[in-house]
């Protein structure tokens, strides 16, 4: 089981479109995936579309019992394959800066229990996504201590550099004090517009400054990314020409991050190969040379 945390410290840049982009291109490998839904305002859940549930992910925070994250868990709306461990307004109560480590372990605590509470013949999830609010309070402090891999998120603007700098300095701190295998996985750059200079300069400027960390694919710019979002649909399942062009984007961000993580002690095992096949129809799919990947 891969866990990642998908997090920026600058709200507005498009952190849940990422996380659920994610898991609709993980939905499409036939990869079970579990979304955490750790920021208050619940926008992943609320695509995700899951059936009502007894509990919550603030209910595990509080009491990180098998019988209590089982009943916050529900499968979305997309699938079988996706499942959500639910989020709620009330998180936001738990989103203080005690740093009390006993307090940031229970997320941690609760995933570990996501093996040993599977029913007979239950595939084990392969991918499990923290989407964490946009601010370093303990929410984000437990994702940081509960993943092996962290995806920081930003968009191609004057504060780029230092919103991403913020939480690639978080997620430094979290691995010297509480959690050794955590490893940034790199910088992915939303909403990307490659007809703009001013986009542009601010990608080289993030390449300067992060070097390898930057994502050689960067998400482009669509409106077909609110509409499926609306739908309450994986945008894999939205059959526009915008929307085919962010899944093959998806895809391939998320073959990087699993092609990152997998160097490290937490390598991801039996995922669902992409053919030959798959990656040219991809690649035919998108239709976009050039607007897609930013060269790093």
């Amino acid at each position: 089981m891969q866990t990642v945390a998908v997090l920026s410290l600058k709200g507005g840049v498009g952190k849940t479109t990422i996380a659920l982009g994610l898991a609709s291109a993980a939905l499409r490998r036939g990869a079970r995936t579990l979304v955490v839904d750790l920021d208050p305002q619940c926008n992943a859940t609320a695509t995700l579309d899951p059936e009502e549930t007894d509990a919550t992910l603030a209910d595990v925070l509080e009491t990180p019992r098998p019988a209590v994250l089982r009943d916050a868990i529900a499968r979305s709306g997309w699938g079988e394959e996706v499942d959500v461990l639910v989020g709620s307004e009330n998180l936001e109560l738990l989103n203080d800066q005690d740093p009390d480590p006993r307090r940031l372990e229970k997320l941690a605590r609760a995933l570990t229990e996501l093996g040993p509470m599977l029913e007979d013949g239950q595939l084990p999830y392969q991918l499990v996504l923290l989407d964490c609010p946009p601010s370093l309070g303990r929410l984000t402090r437990s994702a940081l201590m509960a993943a092996h891999g962290a995806l920081l998120v930003t968009e191609p603007t004057l504060f780029a550099v230092s919103g991403a700098q913020r939480a690639f300095e978080a997620v430094e701190q979290a691995r010297e004090e509480h959690n050794p295998v955590l490893s940034p996985l790199g910088v992915v750059v939303n909403r990307v517009r490659p007809q703009s200079y001013e986009h542009q300069y601010r990608i080289a400027e993030l390449r300067e400054h992060f070097g390898r960390l930057v994502m050689p694919v960067a998400l482009p710019d669509r409106l077909a990314v609110q509409q499926a979002q609306g739908a309450c649909m994986p945008i894999h399942h939205w059959g526009t020409p915008g929307a085919r062009e962010v899944a093959l984007a998806l895809n391939l961000l998320l073959a990087r991050v699993l092609r990152t993580s997998g160097r490290g002690r937490h390598r991801t095992r039996n995922w669902p190969e992409e053919s030959d096949a798959d990656t040219h129809q991809d690649e035919n799919d998108g239709d976009n040379d050039g607007k897609v990947v930013v060269e790093t």
